[in-house]
């Protein structure tokens, strides 16, 4: 109906569909209101398009159609009336059960298993005033590396092994190209995806925590272009540049920065990786390696991504400095 009359606006197609869908699917009101903003959200996407919903596709829950029973029962209206219905939660999880925001989706993944997820409003901590900033380099070599003399780089290889395993897999099955062989390719999918994705709540984690332990901020790259900048000659290298998520590691980093209350500022990251952090000499010889970083002007010699790294913290304060000078002036 939203396709067929160009209707997009939720009240407009509320107004026209919701007694035709009361009576043809026995909803309740607030079922139907919810099936209604889901379609007006699908349609807006693209107006061209009818949009087409999959038989198992998340199912949208909001306070009046869902409650939680204490932290192992959940109480949802069905069209059979309420169910109550017992979950397993983490700790992490059940802390925050008690602050639920705006809907829920009830998902089935493809292994049979339900998912309720639902987002919750944590309030953020108030920001720790700092004067100095951990500046954050990305890469893949080394995933991330800070400034902080004292921390290692995190290191790609973990990520590198699994990636060039899951890549010659992949190659084979799609050789393969039988109904199983797909099948397997969709499992190897999620499990590299979750593999990464457990890598940078890793790191980002680390980070944030050296960044609190110490009273600073987190300066890091502003992402703009950063495949742009990496380099990448090759079928090989240009999967390994594509297959890393940098801006899910600054998306963690950023809400767990939040969330402990440690300021995090975006800086232009442009030419860092060729600029003396001593002297400030910029010019493609400094950088002699892909680990290696030798001024050609004052001599200083350091580990590359590290020197980048105290780059991109320069920039921060001065940023910084420059915002404080506003407010003054």
């Amino acid at each position: 109906m939203a396709f067929d009359k160009q209707v997009a606006n939720r009240i407009e197609l509320q107004r026209i569909a919701y007694r035709d869908v009361r009576d043809k699917f026995s909803l309740s009101a607030q079922a139907t209101c919810l099936c209604i903003r889901r379609v007006c959200e699908a349609y807006k996407r693209d107006k061209t398009i009818r949009p087409t919903f999959r038989k198992d596709a998340a199912m949208p829950f909001d306070p009046r159609t869902m409650s939680f029973k204490g932290i192992a029962r959940v109480s949802l209206l069905t069209l059979d009336g309420r169910v109550i219905v017992p979950f397993v939660v983490g700790s992490y999880g059940a802390d925050r059960l008690a602050m639920p925001k705006g809907q829920a989706d009830l998902v089935r993944r493809k292994d049979g298993k339900w998912f309720l997820i639902v987002t919750v409003d944590v309030p953020e901590t108030t920001p720790i005033p700092v004067t100095d900033f951990i500046g954050v380099d990305l890469g893949l070599a080394n995933v991330a590396t800070d400034s902080d003399p004292a921390t290692k780089p995190h290191c790609g290889k973990p990520a590198e092994r699994v990636r060039r395993k899951h890549n010659l897999q992949r190659k084979r099955l799609q050789k393969k190209g039988t109904k199983g062989a797909k099948k397997k390719l969709q499992r190897v999918s999620r499990k590299e995806a979750r593999f990464k994705r457990h890598e940078n709540h890793v790191i980002s984690k680390a980070i944030v925590e050296v960044a609190k332990g110490t009273g600073r901020g987190i300066a890091v790259e502003d992402l703009s272009g950063i495949r742009d900048r990496l380099p990448a000659w090759g079928k090989d290298a240009r999967n390994r540049l594509s297959g890393w998520s940098f801006g899910q590691l600054v998306a963690f980093m950023t809400y767990k920065a939040t969330l402990a209350g440690v300021p995090i500022e975006a800086v232009d990251a442009r030419y860092t990786s060729q600029t003396c952090s001593a002297c400030g000499h910029c010019c493609r010889e400094n950088r002699t390696s892909q680990a290696k970083f030798l001024c050609v002007s004052c001599g200083m010699g350091m580990n590359a991504d590290k020197n980048a790294a105290l780059n991109i913290r320069a920039r921060a304060l001065s940023k910084r400095a420059l915002e404080l000078v506003d407010l003054t002036v």
